[in-house]
């Protein structure tokens, strides 16, 4: 495996004075060669003019969060982050390599959850490249594959979990966003790190049931809040019905036996649990 090798490139406003001296100390000395017929001499400055005349096309531009990795006819070399006007050999290849955050957002994609329902899910990718020389030499495209490796995670992880909370405790895609967030995260960035790609965040943008679904899982939602919502109002009844029973008793108010005191139960916990308000029925005989 390839690692980033840190290249310190010489800045260009040094090396342009220096080969503008070079460039113009051999013309002088090869002009003086020829005027002197020393066609020998005047040959071999002719060949350093070329060289130097080469080494112009050395100079490279470096932006801010940008990495150049240089390489020398198909040798890697190292990778230039300091910005600004820079040179080095001119035979070296100067590749540039973005190394700002990006975004990458997945299309909906259509999984089976854990429990094999039918869910279509999204998500966002932020990431940004850490190592220029794996980014470049260790995939054919990083950035492509960071598209396809992201939603290839997305649909590993979809599976692992169901849409909703079946039992207490569990997580779910929808009731916790964090977990899943992290359980993505971890998920693309075990991918994407042979890229040099690092993942600052990842989170689910999108998620539905399959519109073949959508109507019934609705309304299996709604009998869930139903039967909770019920579940909620009957605890509280006989918490409510416990606690009259017991401040008719500790007040010696009226004794009850076990009859009348069933009865009263069953009334209070009608009222309480009834959807319509009570209508009261004054009974003008004896209770008996």
């Amino acid at each position: 495996m390839i690692k980033e090798i840190p290249h310190k490139a010489i800045t260009g406003f040094t090396a342009i004075p220096f080969l503008a001296l070079a460039q113009v100390a051999s013309a002088f000395a090869l002009y003086l060669a020829l005027s002197n017929y020393r066609f020998a001499l005047a040959a071999l400055l002719l060949l350093c003019f070329a060289v130097i005349f080469i080494g112009w096309f050395g100079f490279f531009m470096v932006q801010p969060k940008t990495g150049r990795v240089l390489q020398l006819f198909g040798t890697y070399v190292g990778t230039v982050t300091a910005p600004g006007l820079r040179w080095a050999i001119p035979f070296y290849t100067k590749k540039a390599v973005s190394l700002r955050v990006r975004n990458f957002e997945s299309s909906q994609l259509k999984v089976n959850d854990s429990s094999g329902s039918p869910i279509e899910i999204a998500a966002v990718v932020v990431w940004e490249v850490v190592d220029t020389a794996e980014a470049t030499f260790e995939v054919d495209d990083y950035e492509d594959y960071v598209n396809i490796q992201s939603e290839a995670a997305l649909r590993n992880m979809a599976i692992s979990y169901p849409y909703d909370q079946h039992d207490e405790g569990a997580i779910s895609l929808r009731s916790h966003p964090q977990e899943i967030s992290d359980a993505l995260k971890g998920e693309v960035q075990e991918r994407l790190g042979k890229a040099g790609v690092r993942v600052i965040e990842a989170r689910i943008s999108h998620l539905a049931y399959a519109p073949e679904i959508a109507s019934a899982m609705l309304r299996r939602q709604q009998a869930t809040a139903v039967i909770a919502a019920r579940a909620k109002v009957v605890e509280g009844a006989v918490g409510m019905v416990e606690m009259a029973l017991t401040q008719l008793s500790e007040r010696s108010i009226v004794d009850l036996d076990d009859e009348r005191r069933a009865a009263m139960v069953s009334n209070l916990l009608v009222v309480l649990c009834s959807d319509d308000s009570a209508q009261p029925i004054v009974n003008a005989g004896s209770i008996y």
